[in-house]
């Protein structure tokens, strides 16, 4: 049996006791395990939630970059196809990426785009400006050296390529992905290699959605396209990832699956749902006072527009064909054995059957996890973990505004912060947060913010139940080993390991 299979039945049958357990659904999942598809090549859409930043704030349109689990940067602007242990790449245009050379494109790994670090163990628990800050600069010196000698680059807040470091920070995601022949990512390859990589960015004819659009009907020609009548005559990231999803629905072969990641809980403002130009003048507060001065023409028309031709939501898609990435899970990548599977690419794996694996969770199961949180919040209260319930609303911001953020040799995040005349730390990635060193009582109240964040969030930006039941057994195990004593503290559990039960005892 392998070790993902054995790895899934330590999950299964260690489950918190939230709910009736079944166990009919574990011998349910082992099938599934055993019936999971052979590994493939991907591309994708990847569909930016929008922030209230610069021209976002008034538009609402979101970012859009292509996926490829196939390909992988030989440098930020140079393809190669994947190695084993590898997974994927993020390909990205902005308006100026501000490198010492005005490049259109820059390439970057999946996990440093999504997370900001390029070993996925490693990726934070946690996010804010001071993270961010450290891992673009650890990005910066080991990796665009060559391209950001400048001292624009280097220090200017202003240079987009610092959008490629760590974007899970700031913004949820959804990533619409298809299959591929290796004979198309290696087209892909060529011409992007021998293309000059040269910025003409234009707000109107060459966005970043002109870009997507572009590469994606590189690989099938009109799979996506722009959709002016929604959007006033622009290629919007969300046409893209409308016209590109309903393609592939029309075409049941190329296999279809979503995945998504949610913004990583922290400090930064979430992010809110990428909207169309009519979908954006009719949702938009920013835009009632015109919307009202020209409602007698511009309401009707916008609202019919929408409904009519512009209606797409990404959760939806993602609950209707759902995938899980390998990132997400702690899972190890497989690696097919034909000539399509000549690299990595088992990154997204479809769930064929979310009867047996829920990966989004059922409203139900969220709300017993909320009560069996609700109690261990109150005990936390009680055991003076911390000084009351609302205290968890800012303890990323308590946290980050008294520590300083590092990076130790191995690659894994540290806060440092000061104790009573003296110096403490945290791990604050799953795999040094409860580290020799790591100070338990902090690493506790880091993982009761992260769950209670998880807990309250909206479904777009909530991650996934098979993600957070890794949060639940993390706490699970920072709950005993903040009160039991150090004789009897029990091992550190495996990565998505349930070792405790939930809850009200």
């Amino acid at each position: 049996m392998s070790s993902n299979i054995l790895a899934s039945l330590r999950v299964i049958f260690s489950k918190p006791k939230v709910g009736t357990f079944s166990y009919s659904f574990a011998l349910a999942a082992l099938l599934f395990c055993l019936g999971c598809p052979r590994a493939y090549g991907d591309v994708g859409v990847i569909l930016n939630e929008s922030l209230d930043t610069s021209m976002e704030r008034i538009t609402g349109s979101g970012h859009t970059a292509v996926y490829f689990s196939r390909i992988c940067p030989e440098s930020p602007i140079k393809l190669r196809l994947c190695r084993p242990g590898e997974r994927g790449s993020v390909l990205s245009n902005y308006i100026n990426l501000g490198e010492d050379e005005r490049f259109e494109w820059n390439i970057a790994p999946l996990t440093l785009y999504v997370y900001g670090v390029q070993d996925p163990r490693f990726r934070p628990i946690f996010g804010s400006q001071k993270v961010k800050g450290v891992l673009e600069e650890k990005y910066r010196e080991q990796v665009l050296d060559l391209n950001c000698a400048t001292e624009s680059c280097m220090t200017s807040n202003k240079a987009e390529w610092r959008e490629m470091v760590g974007a899970g920070m700031t913004r949820s995601m959804y990533f619409f992905v298809v299959e591929t022949t290796v004979q198309q990512d290696l087209d892909i390859i060529a011409k992007f290699n021998s293309l000059p990589n040269e910025n003409h960015f234009n707000g109107m004819t060459r966005n970043c959605a002109d870009f997507v659009k572009d590469v994606i009907n590189t690989y099938f020609p009109h799979f996506a396209h722009r959709d002016p009548v929604n959007d006033f005559g622009m290629t919007s990231p969300k046409a893209v990832a409308r016209t590109f999803t309903y393609y592939a629905l029309d075409h049941p072969e190329m296999d279809l699956r979503v995945i998504h990641f949610s913004q990583l809980p922290g400090t930064f403002k979430r992010s809110s749902e990428a909207r169309s130009g009519t979908e954006q003048l009719y949702h938009s507060k920013k835009l009632l006072i015109p919307m009202v001065i020209f409602a007698d023409y511009a309401l009707p028309v916008a609202a019919a527009t929408y409904a009519l031709t512009g209606r797409f939501n990404p959760g939806h898609e993602f609950e209707a064909h759902p995938a899980i990435e390998d990132i997400q899970t702690g899972d190890q990548v497989s690696f097919g054995k034909s000539e399509k599977d000549i690299a990595p690419a088992e990154d997204a794996r479809a769930v064929d059957a979310p009867e047996i694996v829920e990966v989004v969770g059922t409203s139900e199961e969220w709300k017993e996890y909320r009560k069996a949180f609700d109690s261990i919040v109150d005990e936390a209260v009680h055991e003076e973990v911390i000084p009351n319930r609302g205290y968890l609303n800012h303890y990323f911001k308590r946290l980050d505004e008294q520590g300083t953020p590092s990076i130790d040799a191995e690659g894994a995040l540290w806060m440092e912060f000061p104790d009573r005349g003296a110096k403490s730390k945290v791990g604050v990635s799953e795999e040094n947060i409860f580290a020799s060193g790591s100070d338990s009582h902090v690493a506790y109240g880091l993982l009761l913010a992260r769950v209670s964040h998880v807990l309250k969030s909206p479904k777009h930006s909530r991650e996934t139940m098979l993600e957070f039941k890794q949060d639940w057994a993390l706490l699970q195990y920072a709950r005993v080993r903040n009160s039991a004593p150090a004789s009897v503290v029990p091992a550190t559990p495996s990565r998505g390991a349930a070792i405790l039960t939930g809850g009200n005892h």
